[in-house]
C-alpha cells in the first residue's frame, strides 16, 4: 500500500498567474510619454525603495506611487490617470479562475501574493477574485514576503494541511524553489493552459 500522502490543497500566486498584464500597449504609452523603456518604467514602479517595503507592509501603497509622482513631476490629477493607465492592460484570467474554484470543496485553495497593501480591495472590487480561495494571504498584511519560508509556513498552517499535501503555482522560479524546498509540490506558471494541466496532473498521481 502507498504511503504517498494525497494533496489536500493548491496554492496560487497572483500577480503574472491569476491576474496578468495581457496588453503592454498602456503601459507602452506611458513609457514614452515620460521617454523611458517599459523596462525602465516597470523597475520605477516595483523596484524602488518604496515598493520593497510596501510589499511587506512597512509602508502603505501610496508611498510608492507618491515616488513615482516625485521622480516624474506628476501633480494629483496626473497621478491618477498614470495609475489608471499603468494597471489598464491587466486581466483576470477567466478559465483559471473557474478552475480553481472548481477544485473546490475536494481540494482547499490559497492564494499567496507578493502585493501591497490595498491588493485585497482591488482582488475584491475590480477582479472579483476572492471568493476562488479558502485563504487569502497578501504580503503587506503579514510582514513577509515570499520567497521567505515563513510566509510558506503561514499558508500552509491556515490551509491547515502539511506541506507535502500541498501544490504551489507561481511564475518566478525562486518562489517555487523556496516552497520545493519546504516540500510541497512545485509548478512554474508558463501560461493558463500549461499550469491547469500540470496541477491536473499532480492531482491525479497523489490521490
Amino acid at each position: 500500500m502507498s504511503n504517498i500522502m494525497p494533496i489536500r490543497a493548491v496554492i496560487w500566486d497572483m500577480g503574472g498567474v491569476a491576474v496578468r498584464t495581457e496588453d503592454q500597449a498602456p503601459r507602452q504609452r506611458l513609457a514614452e510619454r515620460f521617454h523611458m523603456s517599459p523596462a525602465e518604467l516597470g523597475h520605477l514602479v516595483f523596484d524602488s525603495k518604496e515598493s520593497v517595503q510596501a510589499t511587506v507592509g512597512e509602508v502603505p501603497e501610496e508611498a510608492v506611487w507618491q515616488n513615482v509622482a516625485e521622480r516624474l513631476g506628476l501633480a494629483a490629477g496626473g497621478l491618477v490617470d498614470f495609475m489608471r493607465e499603468f494597471w489598464a492592460g491587466d486581466v483576470c484570467d477567466a478559465e483559471l479562475y473557474n478552475f480553481i474554484k472548481g477544485l473546490r470543496p475536494g481540494y482547499k485553495t490559497g492564494l499567496l501574493s507578493n502585493a501591497w497593501s490595498n491588493a485585497r480591495t482591488v482582488l475584491d472590487q475590480r477582479f472579483h477574485l476572492l471568493d476562488a480561495f479558502d485563504v487569502v494571504i497578501i504580503s503587506a498584511e503579514v510582514h513577509l514576503a515570499k520567497p521567505d519560508r515563513r510566509i510558506y509556513q503561514l499558508a500552509l498552517d491556515r490551509l491547515g494541511v502539511s506541506a507535502v499535501e500541498a501544490i504551489f503555482v507561481d511564475d518566478v522560479q525562486e518562489n517555487v524553489d523556496a516552497a520545493i524546498s519546504l516540500g510541497i509540490q512545485g509548478v512554474r506558471f508558463q501560461n493558463s493552459l500549461q499550469a491547469r494541466q500540470a496541477v491536473t496532473q499532480l492531482l491525479a498521481e497523489r490521490q
